[in-house]
C-alpha cells in the first residue's frame, strides 16, 4: 500500500485547533487522534465523516474535556493527520471499520460514549454492534447505517455523482456547502490543510462510492448483521440532527423507530444546522452530550 503523509507544517497555527497530536499504528497505517481531558475519565469517542477531519470537533472537545472526560477524536484514514493511501482501491468500507476498530482496541476504550456524524456513524454504529460491551451510549447526528435495501435519497445520489465528476475536490468549499453558517477563510483553509494536492484526496474521492445503495453491495451483509444487534440495543441512544441537512433527512425517524434504546429519549432537530452540524452547533452539541451522560449514567 502506497501511503502519503501530510507534512506537519500544514497543521501549524490552524484557526481554533491547537491540540497535541497522538498516533497509533494499525496494520502499518499511522492513525492520528486527539486525546484531551482526564486520561482516567470515561471516554467520549468523536467520529467524523466525509470529507472532514477532527478539526470539525474543535468546538466540542474543550467543554467535554473540561467536564472530566477523556475525549478521543481520531482522523479517519485518508483524512487529517492520518496516513493517506494514494490508491483509491485501497479504501473499502470494511477497511475503514477495521482501522477504527484498531483505535478502539488499541487504546482499550471501554464504557464509551460515541458521538458519530456522517461516515462516523456508518463506521461507528458497526463498531457498536460488533463490540457492544465497550459502549455505554450513543449520540447519532446526521448519519445512518444503510444496507442498500431501501433506495438512496436523491440528495445523496446527487452528491455521489458530483463528487466523482468535479474537476477540483476542494474540501473547504464542500464543508461550506454543507453548512448554513458562513465560514471564515481561516476555517475553510484549515479544512483544506490535510490535502496539499489532489494525490492526497483519494480517500475523500472514494468515500461516496462506498455507501451501500444496492442490496448486493459488499457492505450489505455486515451492515445487516449490525442491525440485528442494534435492533436489540437497549442502552441509551440519542439522535441530534440538523434540521437543514438534505443528505440524512428521514434518518432521524428511522433510527428512533428501529433501536429500542432510543425509545423515550429527548431526540432533537437543531434549528439552523446543516450537514456539518458541529460547525454550527459545536458548544450546544457538547452540552447535549454532557446532559445525556448525566441523565443516563
Amino acid at each position: 500500500m502506497n501511503l502519503l503523509r501530510t507534512p506537519d507544517e500544514r497543521f501549524a497555527n490552524l484557526y481554533g485547533y491547537d491540540f497535541a497530536p497522538h498516533y497509533l499504528d494499525v496494520d502499518g497505517v499511522r492513525i492520528h487522534y486527539v486525546d484531551e481531558g482526564d486520561a482516567a475519565g470515561a471516554p467520549i469517542l468523536l467520529l467524523h465523516g466525509e470529507p472532514s477531519w477532527s478539526y470539525l470537533y474543535r468546538m466540542m472537545i474543550p467543554p467535554l474535556a473540561e467536564a472530566g472526560y477523556r475525549v478521543i477524536a481520531p482522523d479517519l484514514v485518508g483524512f487529517g493527520r492520518s496516513d493517506k493511501p494514494a490508491n483509491r482501491e485501497d479504501y473499502t468500507y470494511q477497511r475503514h471499520v477495521d482501522w477504527m476498530r484498531g483505535v478502539l482496541l488499541g487504546l482499550d476504550l471501554r464504557n464509551v460514549t460515541l458521538f458519530c456524524q456522517d461516515w462516523g456513524g456508518l463506521i461507528g454504529l458497526r463498531l457498536v454492534a460488533e463490540h457492544e460491551d465497550r459502549f455505554a451510549r450513543v449520540v447519532a447526528s446526521n448519519t445512518f447505517l444503510p444496507t442498500g435495501d431501501i433506495p438512496a435519497g436523491k440528495a445523496f445520489l446527487r452528491w455521489r455523482q458530483a463528487s466523482q465528476e468535479m474537476p477540483e475536490f476542494n474540501v473547504g468549499e464542500i464543508i461550506q456547502r454543507g453548512t448554513v453558517l458562513q465560514l471564515s477563510d481561516e476555517v475553510v483553509a484549515a479544512y483544506n490543510a490535510p490535502f496539499p494536492n489532489d494525490s492526497y484526496l483519494a480517500g475523500a474521492r472514494q468515500f461516496p462510492t462506498l455507501v451501500p445503495v444496492t442490496p448486493d453491495d459488499p457492505a450489505t451483509i455486515p451492515n445487516r448483521k449490525a442491525w440485528e444487534v442494534l435492533g436489540q440495543w437497549r442502552k441509551p441512544f440519542l439522535c441530534a440532527f440538523g434540521d437543514s441537512d438534505p443528505i440524512t433527512r428521514g434518518g432521524y425517524e428511522a433510527l428512533q423507530a428501529a433501536i429500542p434504546g432510543a425509545q423515550g429519549q429527548p431526540h432533537m432537530l437543531l434549528a439552523g444546522a446543516g450537514h456539518f452540524i458541529q460547525e454550527e452547533k459545536g458548544p450546544e452539541l457538547a452540552q447535549i452530550v454532557l446532559d445525556f451522560i448525566a441523565r443516563t449514567a
